[in-house]
């Protein structure tokens, strides 16, 4: 058994704008760096992946059980070369079946689907993250109903993952509002960094008050001109919940047309 120091941290990562980072669209260079550098920060190569996406939502918690997932190219409008990217990186049915277990002891609901792949909320980040696609990787459904106290919740769950040398990633946005992104409003440009500044306040605080603020969310300066919808800021709510009595610290941030965005590290 690896000892608490040396287990491996939970990370929210932003996955970026479709496939921004392989095709020119400046502004991400930034997020690319940061996501190619990830691995070398981890404590050690884990021996599997637990990821949760805010592209993937359903009634249970559910995870993939297929042994070779395929790619699920849900962005839409841009460049062919990047509908024919590829991430051959295995599934794990074990680890699945391991979040599965986990999952059930707690008291809360899970289901497995054996035939989805992975997301562009995997595949983007992951292939710079981990280009070698050769760590096993189990992607877990958000609630489509958008509880983040249920996202909490199903995070402890499965914190002991990490102690397993299982790396926990949640991909989102901290800022998610389309209509915005691309308007170039500079009033919305500083609501969106009103919120950027609440949430890393919040992520690095006691765990107690973070989880609190965090299941209140919508309470936040601008938080719903940032998240109209909150599926892609739900994934941190299950990263804090997994992260425990470890405090966050924020390890990337930039602005991006005009709007905040942070990643954040656990553990």
């Amino acid at each position: 058994m690896i000892s608490f120091s040396d287990r491996q941290p939970v990370l929210f990562v932003p996955h970026g704008g479709g496939p921004c980072f392989f095709m020119d669209w400046p502004g991400w260079e930034k997020l690319d760096a940061h996501l190619r550098d990830l691995a070398e920060t981890l404590p050690r190569r884990p021996s599997g992946i637990l990821v949760m996406s805010g592209h993937w939502e359903t009634a249970a918690p559910t995870v993939t059980m297929a042994e070779r997932p395929e790619l699920i190219f849900d962005y839409y409008g841009f460049p062919a070369h990047t509908y024919e990217l590829t991430y051959p990186a295995p599934g794990s049915p074990a680890l699945a079946t391991r979040v599965k277990e986990l999952l059930e002891q707690a008291g809360l609901p899970c289901a497995q689907d054996n035939a989805r792949g992975f997301d562009h909320g995997v595949f983007i980040p992951f292939l710079l993250a981990f280009p070698d696609a050769d760590i096993p990787v189990v992607e877990l459904s958000m609630d489509k109903n958008l509880d983040a106290t249920r996202e909490l919740q199903v995070g402890r769950a499965l914190e002991a993952l990490r102690s397993e040398n299982i790396l926990i990633v949640a991909t989102g946005m901290t800022y998610h509002n389309l209509r915005h992104f691309m308007n170039g409003d500079p009033a919305t440009d500083r609501l969106s960094h009103d919120f950027d500044r609440w949430l890393t306040t919040t992520i690095e605080a006691d765990p107690s008050v973070r989880d609190r603020n965090l299941s209140q969310w919508e309470r936040a300066p601008a938080a719903r001109i940032c998240h109209p919808r909150e599926e892609h800021l739900l994934p941190l709510m299950f990263a804090a919940g997994a992260a425990g009595s470890d405090r966050g610290v924020r390890t990337y941030t930039d602005t991006v047309m005009g709007k905040a965005l942070s990643g954040f590290r656990f553990g």
